[in-house]
């Protein structure tokens, strides 16, 4: 007896997910599965775990912070670039901070907790603690001296023309001391919190400032990667760690140096994306060869 038309066509139709479901379900992932056990591939496929006396440590994959309870940088180890994803480095929490290069007035609110830093102030103040913790100069172009971004909100008598009539320095408030005393001959005020001097017809002006065109801190040690999860950072930002950490262990520059060669990859296939400094792996060579003081 034949089957109606719609039976058969279900019929097939079932046949077929069956058919693909065994095909793609099971067979092709265990096929994926086994090949990535074969020598050469199985580190990178368990996750390129890392091990130091027969505990793991980390990942090659993931970045990890190297700081004490409270937080601070230990001065022994080389650190690594910011981090967005969750309290930083979570797998779990992937992410960037959204924030862009409009992102430049901070939310100060009576509210401690309702406050908030533009990626302008995240980028000075980063940069001003990176350049305390190595000895060199953090200043940055539209930076102030105390580590926020430096920018007014300008009021003028026609809206966005005539004479400045008012002047807020608005990522600064009491006890700080405005950047600039004057601007256009109007003395500064500080923030008050609570206060959007945008919504108020403020004209957002950010001053450059006195500080180097070409910083000493390199970019990516005030900035997170996209993932948040970079366990690399670049040769020059491990070129500006080499002094302190050697005198932290008492080794010499040289050495040191020579260690942050070793793990230095190049750039994917000799020309994508650019040199990074493995951190995880690196500072694990430094305690295996030059131990802490």
């Amino acid at each position: 007896m034949r089957l109606p038309t719609w039976i058969a066509q279900h019929l097939a139709a079932l046949r077929a997910v069956l058919v693909f479901t065994v095909l793609l379900g099971l067979v092709y992932p265990l096929a994926l599965v086994a090949v990535g056990q074969l020598p050469g591939l199985n580190h990178k496929t368990d996750g390129s775990l890392i091990t130091s006396g027969g505990t793991t440590v980390g990942s090659a994959l993931i970045g990890q912070s190297f700081t004490d309870a409270d937080g601070n940088p230990v001065a022994r180890y080389f650190q690594s670039r910011p981090s967005a994803a969750g309290d930083g480095y979570d797998p779990t929490s992937t992410s960037a901070s959204n924030l862009g290069p409009e992102s430049v007035v901070d939310t100060i609110a009576t509210d401690p907790e309702e406050s908030s830093e533009s990626l302008l102030t995240q980028v000075c103040g980063r940069s001003k603690e990176v350049g305390e913790l190595n000895g060199v100069d953090g200043r940055r172009p539209f930076c102030t001296d105390d580590g926020v971004g430096a920018v007014l909100a300008v009021f003028r008598a026609d809206g966005l023309t005539g004479p400045v009539t008012r002047v807020v320095s608005v990522n600064q408030a009491a006890p700080a001391t405005p950047f600039v005393p004057t601007y256009e001959g109007v003395t500064v005020e500080l923030a008050q919190p609570g206060e959007d001097y945008v919504a108020a017809g403020g004209v957002v002006t950010p001053i450059r400032g006195d500080a180097p065109a070409d910083p000493a801190v390199p970019a990516d040690a005030v900035t997170a990667s996209a993932s948040g999860l970079d366990p690399q950072i670049s040769p020059a930002y491990a070129e500006l760690q080499v002094n302190r950490v050697a005198r932290e262990r008492g080794a010499d520059p040289a050495a040191v140096r020579e260690l942050v060669k070793e793990h230095t990859d190049g750039r994917g296939l000799g020309f994508m994306g650019e040199p990074g400094v493995n951190v995880l792996e690196l500072n694990l060579a430094l305690d295996k060869q030059f131990a802490a003081r």
